[in-house]
Order: C-alpha cells, then sequence, then structure tokens
C-alpha cells in the first residue's frame, strides 16, 4: 500500500460517519480530511472521482479487511457452505456502523451509469469469498460459483440493510437458507448432465426419423 493510498483510506473512514448526512461526495470528504487533521484540498486530490471514487475505495477497503478477519478463523476446519456463510457475514458485520452509507452507496451505484462500476465491485468481492473459501475451480464452475454467490450476497445486503431483528439474526437465517438452496444448484446441474450423456441424441433421432 502506498503512502497516497493510507492516506485514502484514512480520509475516507473518517467521511463514513458524514456520509448519512451529507452523501457521498465533497462534502463528506471534506470534513472527514478535517476531522483526520488534514486538508480539503488532499480530499479533493486524492478522490478526484468523486462519489464513485469514493464507494469504490471503500469497497476495497471492505474487501481486504474481510479477508484479514476471515484469515484469523480456522476455516480449513470448516464445511464449504460455513465459510460462505463466515464470509458474507463478515463483510456485512463490519459495516454494522455504517449501514446508512452503505445503503446511499447502493442507491447511487443503481443508476444505469454506474452499472459496469458496481458489477466489477460486487465481482471483486464475491471472488474474494471465493478465495477465502478455498475455492480453485478453473473451469466453467469458476463463474458459475460467482454468479451464484453473487445472488446471495446481494439479496442478503438488501435484507441486512432493512433488519430490525437483535443481532441481525434474522438476517443470517436468511443467509442460512439461500446458501443453503444454492449449493444444491451445482449437484442438480452435475446430475443433469450425467442423464443427459446416456440419453440419445434428439437431434439424430430426428434425422434418423426423417430417413424412414
Amino acid at each position: 500500500m502506498t503512502d497516497n493510498d493510507a492516506l485514502r483510506e484514512e480520509i475516507l473512514l473518517a467521511a463514513l460517519p458524514h456520509v448519512p448526512f451529507d452523501g457521498w461526495g465533497q462534502a463528506a470528504l471534506n470534513r472527514g480530511a478535517v476531522d483526520a487533521g488534514h486538508k480539503e484540498g488532499d480530499a479533493r486530490r486524492l478522490f478526484m472521482g468523486g462519489a464513485v471514487e469514493m464507494i469504490a475505495c471503500h469497497s476495497r477497503y471492505a474487501d481486504r479487511v474481510m479477508l484479514e478477519t476471515l484469515e484469523a478463523l480456522d476455516l480449513d476446519e470448516m464445511k464449504v457452505r460455513e465459510r460462505i456463510i463466515a464470509a458474507v457475514r463478515t463483510r456485512l458485520e463490519q459495516n454494522t456502523l455504517h449501514r446508512e452509507a452503505v445503503r446511499r452507496g447502493l442507491s447511487l451505484l443503481a443508476l444505469p451509469q454506474y452499472a459496469p462500476v458496481a458489477t466489477r465491485l460486487l465481482y471483486r468481492t464475491v471472488d474474494a469469498m471465493w478465495y477465502a473459501a478455498g475455492d480453485t475451480s478453473t473451469d466453467y464452475n469458476f463463474y458459475s460459483k460467482r454468479v451464484l454467490l453473487a445472488g446471495v450476497y446481494s439479496a442478503t445486503l438488501l435484507y441486512w440493510l432493512n433488519d430490525k431483528s437483535d443481532g441481525f439474526e434474522a438476517t443470517w437465517a436468511f443467509l442460512d437458507r439461500r446458501v443453503a438452496n444454492v449449493l444444491q444448484v451445482p449437484k442438480l446441474m452435475s446430475r443433469a448432465s450425467r442423464v443427459l450423456e446416456i440419453l440419445p441424441d434428439p437431434f439424430r433421432l430426428f434425422r434418423a426419423a426423417r430417413s424412414i
């Protein structure tokens, strides 16, 4: 991490408490810079991309902290399902104090012009989760796992943002159900492919029928 990267994170983290009131943008950045003992000009220089750059920086920071937290857990003793749940839960729990900032960030990224950025950030997050879970796949499973987890994480994130239960217990129950359902998909696909292998080729049968 460069000195500029460290300074960016310092200002960003100081700005987060201001985001619920000022939104993702220069006002929150300026307040964060001052709170961290820096100049407002530093905030403008380090976040020339504005609000979207702030959100992207925060997402990358959250991914890194998630991985560091997961490294401290005994993931080797967990099943894949438990590792994925731990990753999603860790990613959400570390933002407990900044739920409103996350909500406002999602609202901004939902705008059509920011769809490419939102997609890249989501992919980076779920890829980090699978990396932490020990995924070594290189075939089509590499992509299917990330697509499925993106759906689980996105749905759980939205549920978490509106969860008023104690300790977010409703969210964790929702997450358990979603992961259990999604992990059945690869098994079903594998079974389906084995069945298709032993079935006759319908196009070959059709061609044979036409020749009679």
